[in-house]
């Protein structure tokens, strides 16, 4: 489909700059993937509403961009308006010193996040350690790693509805469990607070070290990936079983089962996002084949995907 002219319109009088026909794969991990039909950064909760309601009063779809890590967008694009979290809604501060109430926009990198943390002394936000992504992408998944999970030091999120409404959902309201949240479909994430806890900086300082020093022993962070590529099933891990299938090194054009670490597929340089997809598609077919698991991917799939079909493997 074509936006609307209405809907390019409505975003120009609202004072963003709509970008029509965008190329979106250097906005991504994977470095995979065709163009918007529209992108275009926000960057207050004002212009989030303004995008969403031209978009829905139209029947247009809105998609929201954070890092591009767990993400695959197809060869073919994203119909309809891609909107990234920019400006003040990618930005971190302690809002409450005295309760350790961090504030911190949809938009604001986790890697960055944790920075400023690590900066500041802020103990608590070592979850974030190695994980690329956004915050709003953190919530939407429940993103962790072995030194914990979003849902250990949120409060609570700012959303905004795809009618262009507010609502702040708190943790219990959001349900988080393992890669999972409840958030409405079509929702952004505005903003979202944090609580800190009582600790030692250079004890904390240490542990995000320690861990990131292993995650780049272990995982093939040279290559375009987007970082694990499914879920570990319970009791047991997906790399170990992909690698059990005898899938590390299996190709199809650029895109490979990393040969470092087994639930990463990385770009070896031409990947399409078709090729990517077959290779992620093997593993997970291969695998139920072997050993009876049903992997769940942990990347999300976007755009169009109507014309792909599996391609065979080198």
């Amino acid at each position: 489909m074509s936006v609307p002219t209405s809907v390019t319109q409505a975003l120009s009088d609202a004072g963003l700059k709509p970008v029509e026909n965008a190329p979106l794969a250097k906005r991504t991990w994977w470095q995979v993937g065709g163009p918007a039909d529209v992108f275009v950064r926000v960057g207050t909760v004002a212009e989030i509403q303004a995008v969403l309601r031209a978009c829905t009063s139209s029947g247009t779809p809105a998609f929201v961009l954070g890092n591009g890590t767990n993400l695959l967008i197809s060869d073919a694009g994203i119909r309809g308006v891609v909107l990234q979290l920019s400006k003040s809604l990618a930005r971190a501060e302690l809002t409450d010193p005295d309760s350790g109430i961090v504030n911190a926009g949809g938009g604001t990198k986790l890697a960055a996040l944790l920075q400023k943390a690590m900066r500041q002394g802020w103990v608590g936000l070592e979850v974030f350690a190695g994980i690329p992504g956004t915050v709003g992408g953190a919530i939407r998944m429940n993103a962790g790693a072995k030194l914990g999970e979003t849902k250990d030091v949120l409060l609570d999120a700012t959303i905004v509805l795809p009618d262009g409404s507010q609502s702040v959902m708190t943790l219990a309201d959001l349900r988080m469990a393992y890669r999972h949240s409840e958030l409405p479909t079509g929702s952004v994430v505005a903003s979202a607070r944090f609580r800190l806890r009582p600790g030692n900086v250079d004890t904390m300082r240490a542990s995000v070290q320690s861990h990131l020093e292993h995650r780049a022993t272990t995982q093939p962070l040279d290559l375009p990936s987007c970082g694990s590529t499914f879920r570990n099933p319970p009791g047991d891990h997906a790399g170990r079983l992909i690698e059990a299938a005898g899938l590390k090194g299996f190709r199809v054009g650029d895109a490979q089962v990393s040969e470092k670490h087994a639930n990463f597929v990385v770009n070896l340089g031409a990947a399409t996002a078709g090729d990517v997809r077959t290779v992620v598609e093997h593993m997970a077919s291969t695998v139920k084949e072997q050993f009876g698991v049903t992997l769940v991917r942990e990347v999300h799939l976007a755009g169009d995907w109507s014309d792909w079909s599996p391609s065979n493997a080198e």
